[in-house]
Formats: C-alpha cells, structure tokens, sequence
C-alpha cells in the first residue's frame, strides 16, 4: 500500500514569496477556454464602462434639471430612453458574464484535467510512483479552486482594468480636483491588498497540500482497506486521517477569518474614499464653486471607480486558491515526459517483441538486471522470478512505458525490420495491446456495458461466450447483466473482478494479451479456467505474455523467460 505525505510548508512559502501575476500567463496562455473567457470578459468591461459613464451623465442632466429649472424627467424622452437602454445593456452583459464565467471555468477546468491525466500518462508508471493518490487529489478537488478565481476574481480583476480607468479619465474631465482625489486615495485599496497579502502569505499553497495530502490518505486508505482489515490493523489509520483532516480544517478556517476581515477592511475604506470626494464636492456646491450637473455625475461614477478595486479585494483569496492550483498544475505539466517516437508499430499479430539487455535502476540496485526475452507471435510467455525481480518493470519497458537504464526493447516485424520500441508512436503500439494488471481497472456502468466496452459492436453471443469461458457466467447468472457497477468494479468481490478482466481481454480483439498474476485473487476452480483461457487465446492465434509465479501458469506457457534482480 503506497504512502503518500503531505509537501513540506517551507517551499509552499517560498512559492508564495514570489509570487506570479495575478492572472496567471499560462492558464491563459495554454488553456483555450481560460483564454476566451478573459478575451470576453475584457469586452464586456469595456462595454459597462461605458454603460456605467453613460448612466452617470443621463442622471446627472436629468438631476440639475429636475433641482434647477423644476423640468421633470418625462419632457426628456429621449434621456429617458438612453438611461433605460443603458441600464439595461449594462444588466445584460452582467448576466452574459455570469452565465459564460461557470461555463468557462467548466471547460476550463475539465481541458485543464485532461491535460494534467494525459501528461501524468505520458509521465509514466515509474514518474508516478508514490503519488498516484496526490495526483488524483490534484486533477479532482484540487484544481476545482479554479472555479471562483475564474468566475469571481478574474471577472473583477478585468473590471479594475477597464470600468475603473475609464471612469476615472470621465471625472478628470467633468472635475480635475475629484480626479485628484480618486486618484490619491485609490492606491490604498492594493496597498491593504497587500498587507492582507503578507499576512496570509502560504496559506493557500498549504490548504491546497492539507487537501491533497488528506485525499491522499483517504484514497491510500481506502484501497488498501481489504488488507488492513485481513491483518486485523483496520483500527490504527483512523487517527492519522483524524489528524490530518483537524489540520485542514484548522486551516481552512484560518482562511475564511482573513477573508472576513479583510473583505469588512475594504468595504470601509472604499466608503471612505468615496466619503472624501463626496464631501470636497458638497463643500464646494454650497459656495458656489461647481455646477450642479458635473457633480452629480461624479458623485454617481466614484462609487464606481472604487468598487472594482474593492471586490478585487474582496475575491483576493479565492485568487490565491486558483493560483495555488494553477501552479500545482503547471508543476505536474512543465515535468518532461519521455519523448514519442514516429514510426508506426507493426501487425502485433505477426511480429516479435524481445529485450536485450535490459537493466532498470531500483532503489536496491538493478531490477530486472540484463533481461532477455523474446514474445514470439501466436506463442505463450510466462515471465517467473522472485518477487522484486522486476517482472512487472519489465512489461513496462516492454510497453514503451519505461525506459530503460541499459539495454533496448524492440520489435521485429513481420519482413524483419528491427524498431526500436522507444522509435515507436506509441499509441499505434498500445492500440494492438489489452493489459491485464493484478488490479483490474474497470470503468463504472452495467455488467453488460463494462464487457461491450472492450469490442464495441460484439453481438450478446459473443458477450456470453467471453463470459463463459472466464467463469464470469456465474456472476452473470446471479446479478445479471444490468447489475450497477461503481468505480473499479465496486460491487464484485476482488475475484469476481478478475474474472470481469479476463473476459473483457477474452473479447477484445488485440493480438497481444498481456496479464500480470491474472490467478493472484482467484480459487482453486478459477484458477483452472484461466488456464483453459490461456490455451483458447493460443489456440485463436493470439499472443499472450504473462507474468506468473504459480506452476500450473508457467506449466501451460510455450515459452518461460526468468528474471533476475542485482543488489548493490
């Protein structure tokens, strides 16, 4: 069972001490609908800029009217149109930025997700060893923090760079001296953004390791439940995940008290600042010293100046969340995945996979140490040595999963042409190849949907047949085939999934079957269906590669290739 610990709070501070811009150029250099969104929210700015100066001069003409010359608002229709069309193509674009900014955080953290379980793929099992669980953690909670960045947080960080600017440059020309106050007092909303920024400086990276460090537990916990509870240990983990989740939670509330106070600091100090304009202002109208409608058109566009800035402010949290997980995310994606090569793979079915020489450092020496083995067409392999011998390491440099340290895995085509499988695309490799691991992976849905799913279009006579020959038919007799299916086959007991596996590589029409310890979790009587299994692929022409330990496996193989580890 893999252990997974937290990342040390240090380089989250450090990370934290240099901070990035506040909208990150990767996200939106990289991500399509991250990009799109702010290219959208940018126009719809500068169209309630223009709204909101629109708004405050409408009102401003019809105000020194009404309070000068008793002239109400219904002799000026046409004013009256333009503060009702402004109003309500300001509103609009509220809702059109609302309504794309979670439909754009959606996608963009879906396209976001993709590339981090794609790239983790391309990684490799030995790049993802001992963070499997913090890596799914990252791809399902973690960078769900991107949701109120780009829905909150940069919606208001584009607003602060076009509504306020362009009012600003509104009151400089109807008031020179309000500008001058708005323009001196302004700076002080970042200022205590900053301040506020010092204070929770790390706070985010370390709720977003908390999290992903307790996911990991949890995950870790769960899967290897079935073996605590065998060994009679199911009751000692709790207090570890206990701890940890204290921890997060301490965290997390330490977040949201800073949130609260400095959301309640901004909101004062906005009000002020716009206290000071207002108050030059009336100080003014009273000796006479300015119009009535210029100021009532500043008085109604400072507010405005202030308050992108303040939500700003408001929302600088969860852009400390969205940028934890950006980063997070870019750390898993700058990581340089082995590169892929460009030639086709040959016809599976009529070719030769072999390694020679091949050594794959381990933490104890070299594991496997100078493999040779050939997978002949149409043959059987069984792949046997002591455990740690690197057997399963072996299937992986085999694959194109791994590459080795010494040595070259390659195949012969059916002319003779030697490639070398680091050569390979290696999707045209993987395409001819079902994997067997000794943990199936299943995706959730049917019974029927999960066995189809290995040869889309394969007739119910063909599903029964794959089922009757792994011994599946029994599960199949007793649930039947629209019996539910959770995530990795929750649901069916460890050998029920097995057999769910095998028939799943039973039906599918890959010519090289690979299968590590298919009979680890099965009976006496299953045991013997996969070894009839095993002789039907051979018989069908097809190549199976399987990594046994049990005699009666290596008994039935055409071929046995034993693996050797060398110890420093």
């Amino acid at each position: 069972m893999t252990t997974t610990t937290a990342a040390p709070d240090a380089p989250a501070e450090e990370r934290a001490s240099t901070r990035r811009a506040p909208l990150d150029p990767r996200l939106v250099r990289e991500v399509r609908a991250a990009r799109t969104h702010v290219l959208r929210t940018v126009v719809l700015g500068l169209v309630q800029a223009a709204c909101v100066i629109v708004t405050a001069l409408v009102i401003a003409r019809l105000g020194a009217d009404l309070l000068i010359t008793r002239d109400v608002p219904q002799n000026t229709p046409a004013l009256l149109a333009v503060l009702v069309a402004a109003l309500l193509v300001r509103a609009g674009a509220v809702l059109v930025e609302e309504a794309t900014a979670h439909r754009a955080a959606t996608s963009a953290i879906s396209e976001l997700r993709a590339r981090i379980v794609g790239h983790a793929a391309r990684l490799g099992p030995r790049a993802g060893a001992g963070r499997g669980a913090d890596l799914t953690a990252l791809a399902t909670t973690g960078i769900e923090k991107l949701h109120p960045y780009l829905v909150g947080y940069v919606p208001q960080l584009v607003l602060s760079a076009t509504v306020t600017p362009l009012c600003l440059l509104t009151i400089a020309v109807l008031d020179p001296l309000s500008a001058v106050i708005a323009v001196v007092t302004l700076p002080l909303i970042p200022i205590f953004m900053i301040l506020v920024g010092k204070l929770t400086v790390g706070r985010s990276e370390r709720l977003l390791a908390d999290m992903r460090s307790l996911w990991a537990q949890l995950l870790d916990l769960v899967d290897g439940l079935p073996t605590l509870r065998a060994l009679g240990r199911e009751k000692g983990p709790e207090r570890t995940v206990q701890a940890l989740g204290d921890r997060h939670r301490t965290s997390a509330m330490g977040s949201l008290k800073f949130a609260f106070l400095s959301s309640m600091v901004l909101e004062l100090l906005a009000t002020l600042c716009v206290a000071l304009v207002a108050v030059s202002i009336g100080m003014r109208l009273v000796y006479g010293d300015m119009d009535l409608a210029p100021a009532l058109a500043v008085l109604v566009l400072a507010p405005e100046v202030y308050q992108p800035l303040r939500n700003v402010g408001s929302q600088y949290h969860a852009s400390t969340d969205g940028l934890a997980a950006v980063g997070a995310a870019f750390e898993v994606l700058d990581e340089e995945a082995p590169a892929d090569g460009t030639a086709q793979a040959p016809d599976l079915s009529r070719s030769t996979l072999a390694l020679h020489g091949v050594s794959v450092r381990s933490r104890d020496g070299l594991a496997p140490s100078a493999a040779e083995l050939a997978v002949r067409p149409g043959r059987v392999l069984a792949l046997t040595g002591s455990s740690g011998a690197g057997k399963t390491t072996a299937v992986q440099v085999l694959l194109g999963l791994l590459a080795p340290d010494e040595g070259r895995a390659e195949i012969v085509g059916p002319d003779g042409t030697v490639t070398d499988v680091r050569d390979l695309e290696r999707r045209t490799l993987w395409d001819q190849v079902v994997h067997l691991p000794q943990r199936p992976v299943l995706p959730p849905g049917t019974l029927r949907e999960v066995l189809a799913a290995a040869r889309p279009g394969a007739s119910d006579e063909d599903l029964e047949a794959a089922a009757a020959a792994t011994g599946l038919d029994a599960v199949v007799a007793e649930r039947g085939w629209d019996a539910d299916l959770g995530r990795a086959g929750h649901g069916l007991s460890l050998g029920e999934r097995q057999r769910l596996a095998l028939a799943r590589a039973m039906l599918s029409p890959a010519p090289l079957v690979v299968l590590d310890e298919p009979t680890a979790h099965l009976d006496g009587a299953a045991e013997a269906v996969v070894l009839v299994l095993l002789r039907t692929l051979r018989a069908h022409g097809r190549t199976v590669l399987v990594v046994a330990h049990r005699s009666p496996l290596v008994a039935v193989a055409d071929d046995v290739a034993v693996l050797e580890a060398r110890t420093r």
